[in-house]
C-alpha cells in the first residue's frame, strides 16, 4: 500500500472518530436538556394541582369564616397572578421570566399559609370533613411541589455541570445549550418566623 493511502485512511478514521465523539457530546446534552424539561413539567403539574384545589378550599372556608374576606381575597388574587403568567418551555432560559414565575408561586404559598391559620380561629371549620379533606390534599400537594422542585434543581445541576465542563463547554454554546435557572428560597425565608401567643 502506498503512503498516501495510509495518510488518507488515517485522516478519514480521525474525522469519523471526531464525528462520533461530537455526536456523543451533543446527544448527551440533548438527553440532559430533556430531563430538565421533564422535571419542569412535573413541577408545573404539581403547581396546577395546587391551583385546582384552591377554589374548593376558598369556598369551604368562605362559608365558615365570613369575616376573613381579606385573606380569601388575597388567596384568590395570588392564584389569579399565577394564572396570568404564560408558562412556556422558554421560561427555563429566561432568568427574569423564571424569577417572576417563582415570585408568583411564592406569593400564592404565602397567601395559603395565612388561610391555613384561619382554621385555628374557627372550630366549626376544623370539624368540617370537606375542609379537612381539602387541607390534607393541599398539604400533600405542597409536599409534592417541594419534592418536584428539589428534583428539578438536581436535574438542572447535572445539566449545568455538563455544559460547563470541558470539552462539552466548547459545543454547548455552538448547539444553543445555555445554563438553566434553579428554584431558590423565597426572600426572607432564611429568617425564623415570629411566633406569638
Amino acid at each position: 500500500m502506498s503512503k498516501g493511502l495510509w495518510i488518507g485512511g488515517g485522516i478519514v478514521l480521525f474525522v469519523v472518530i471526531i464525528f462520533f465523539w461530537v455526536t456523543g457530546q451533543y446527544n448527551g446534552m440533548v438527553t440532559l436538556n430533556e430531563e430538565v424539561n421533564n422535571a419542569w413539567a412535573k413541577v408545573q403539574s404539581d403547581y396546577q394541582r395546587r391551583s385546582d384545589l384552591i377554589p374548593n378550599l376558598v369556598e369551604t372556608v368562605k362559608g365558615a369564616a365570613v369575616q376573613e374576606k381579606s385573606i380569601l381575597l388575597g388567596v384568590t388574587e395570588a392564584r389569579a397572578k399565577v394564572g396570568q403568567l404564560s408558562i412556556t418551555p422558554e421560561i427555563l432560559n429566561n432568568p427574569q421570566a423564571f424569577k417572576q414565575f417563582q415570585q408568583a408561586q411564592d406569593g400564592l404559598s404565602s397567601a395559603l399559609s395565612r388561610l391555613m391559620v384561619v382554621n385555628e380561629n374557627y372550630p366549626q371549620l376544623k370539624s368540617n370533613q370537606n375542609y379537612q379533606d381539602l387541607m390534607g390534599q393541599l398539604e400533600g400537594t405542597e409536599n409534592r411541589i417541594k419534592k418536584s422542585r428539589d428534583d428539578f434543581n438536581d436535574v438542572v445541576k447535572g445539566f449545568n455541570q455538563t455544559i460547563k465542563k470541558f470539552p462539552a463547554v466548547l459545543f454547548a454554546g455552538l448547539f444553543g445549550f445555555a445554563p438553566k435557572q434553579y428554584f431558590e428560597a423565597a426572600a426572607g425565608s432564611e429568617n425564623s418566623p415570629k411566633v406569638q401567643f
